[in-house]
């Protein structure tokens, strides 16, 4: 049935000619795992604090998740199941790893989803929010690189983590001292997760001619990925939490230098030093390393520079 709803769309996609998928490519694109970390990371340090904060932790959760689901579960994506399927040529260079459940998905439950459940942010918002769920979910079966089987337990068990993120973060408001146990657990869940992925064994299938038709191997790299990132963000929330305490709570002008130099110097981290140390560092262990520093970047290096910078300007000013 799956097949069936994506060879209709297909043929939709066919006939309708480049400008809704070109639309859909957009929506798939602001679902993308880089693109919604920048998105998080700008409201972390510009915009609110306590936002940004469950924003990151809710998707490091669901980056784990999802690596979990897709090595678990090892589903092939939709054109290798069925010939048949041809999918959009722009969305295939996102459409890494195993096929359930969808990434994109998952990233659009933790930003937009987990936006739209805050009860703080106005209905007009939280429509608004629910709606580019909605669109991105879609998009990855409207493009051909996901089954709505795929996207569907994405959205929903994104939108779960999402809510018990929520609960763990009213937890730990309610017990200051049990950050570092928090840090600790979710840190031996991450490692435990890579280790099974690089433990397990993967499906072996074969096409006609002799080639592997998919590397379980290279399939797991997303699930390394989220590794890194979650080990970075509970790291970095803890010291940030404890030594650094930086606050949003600043006039315009400084939330706009923050998103600046933020910008410019993640794009930094992210094009330079991490191309680097990956070139020195390969395998599995140079993606959990360079992942774990970009979100250390982003949940602490950068908030003690502006905590830093941002004080030591005030003490001139009013020297």
């Amino acid at each position: 049935m799956d097949i069936n709803i994506l060879l209709l769309l297909q043929e939709f996609r066919n006939g309708a000619g480049s400008c809704l998928a070109n639309f859909m490519s957009k929506m798939s694109f602001i679902g993308e795992m880089n693109t919604v970390l920048i998105i998080m990371a700008l409201v972390y340090w510009c915009v609110n604090k306590e936002l940004g904060k469950y924003l990151l932790m809710g998707w490091s959760g669901n980056r784990i998740v999802n690596g979990l689901l897709k090595v678990t579960a090892c589903v092939y994506r939709p054109w290798i199941r069925d010939v048949r399927i041809v999918p959009n040529s722009d969305a295939l260079t996102a459409a890494t790893g195993y096929s359930f459940p969808s990434g994109h998905s998952m990233n659009a439950a933790s930003l937009y989803g987990g936006g739209a459940i805050r009860k703080e942010l106005s209905k007009a918002l939280r429509l608004v929010l629910g709606l580019i769920v909605a669109f991105i979910a879609f998009s990855r079966i409207f493009l051909g690189v996901h089954t709505p089987q795929d996207i569907l337990v994405g959205v929903g068990v994104g939108l779960l983590v999402m809510w018990l993120t929520a609960k763990l973060l009213a937890w730990v408001e309610n017990h200051p001292g049990k950050d570092i146990l928090v840090m600790c657990a979710s840190i031996a869940v991450a490692v435990a997760v890579a280790i099974f992925a690089a433990l397990k064994s993967y499906p072996m299938d074969y096409d006609a001619n002799g080639k592997l038709l998919v590397d379980g191997a290279k399939m797991a790299n997303d699930t390394y990925k989220g590794v890194g990132w979650c080990i970075g963000f509970f790291v970095g929330w803890v010291l940030e939490r404890r030594y650094i305490g930086f606050s949003t709570d600043v006039p315009m002008a400084v939330r706009m230098t923050r998103l600046t130099t933020g910008l410019l110097s993640y794009y930094a981290v992210s094009l330079i030093l991490i191309p680097l140390l990956k070139s020195g560092i390969s395998g599995q262990a140079g993606t959990i390393v360079t992942c774990f520093i970009q979100m250390f970047y982003v949940t602490f290096v950068f908030p003690f520079c502006i905590k830093h910078f941002e004080m030591e300007k005030k003490v001139k000013a009013q020297s």
